[in-house]
């Protein structure tokens, strides 16, 4: 686990930014790979990160407070739980970032402030093929946060060869333009980048993507045919 403090990406204002380890998929493109291997001892007590955050309080401005990513936050359930709850008991904002593949996810809904949930693909047996996981718990997430939430920033990291084709842009407006349309709900498309090659190769690892940037053209038609399925977009 590591930390550091950032501005509006992993949420709003100010935030400190807890980086979980351990990740059940693998995502050739991901940007920290080293967050992937799931690590079972040698961690921090829920209590001495709580003091961490609440100490660090006077930093939060802008609307600011924690926000918990990875890897995937999910994976140490019960001890996120416990420390989202101490943090709610102290007025602390929270957030998380996920990939939305824990059917315990909205256990969490009540405790979280900001959720932001990865949807990779509309096409279960497409994202079991490059990650190793299907998507019929992220769509149950989506749903059931649809029901029990007022806020959900839905991300689709865009690349080429694997969802960015006009067909995909159709494919995810099927499921998302009935749900996206609840105010307070949004979608942000983020285009392929190579932020993380390095640190494939620097933790012994290949890197496999080829031919995986989105034109300006293509992001361009991906967002119009999302928009006119009344989804709406928004850029952190």
């Amino acid at each position: 686990m590591h930390k550091g403090f950032n501005y509006s990406q992993d949420g709003p204002g100010n935030r400190l930014v807890y980086h979980l380890q351990g990740c059940n998929l693998h995502c050739p493109w991901c940007s920290n790979p080293e967050s992937m291997r799931v690590v079972k001892d040698g961690g921090i007590s829920v209590e001495d990160i709580a003091k961490q955050i609440i100490a660090a309080e006077p930093m939060f401005f802008d609307g600011g407070g924690v926000t918990f990513t990875g890897g995937e936050p999910t994976l140490q359930f019960d001890a996120l739980k416990e420390l989202l709850m101490i943090l709610k008991e102290n007025g602390i904002s929270t957030a998380i970032e996920t990939n939305g593949t824990n059917p315990r996810l909205p256990e969490l809904f009540e405790l979280v402030d900001f959720l932001i949930m990865d949807f990779k693909h509309y096409d279960s047996i497409k994202l079991k093929e490059y990650t190793g996981v299907g998507n019929e718990t992220v769509i149950s997430n989506i749903k059931a946060a649809f029901e029990c939430r007022s806020q959900l920033l839905l991300r689709i990291p865009l690349i080429n060869g694997f969802n960015a084709d006009k067909s995909d842009a159709e494919g995810f407006a099927r499921v998302l333009s009935h749900v996206m349309k609840k105010e307070g709900f949004a979608l942000e498309v983020l285009s392929y980048h190579e932020y993380g090659k390095d640190k494939w190769e620097q933790n012994g690892m290949s890197y496999t993507m080829h031919d995986a940037f989105v034109s300006e053209t293509q992001f361009g038609e991906f967002c119009e045919i999302l928009k006119n399925n009344s989804i709406r977009l928004v850029r952190t």
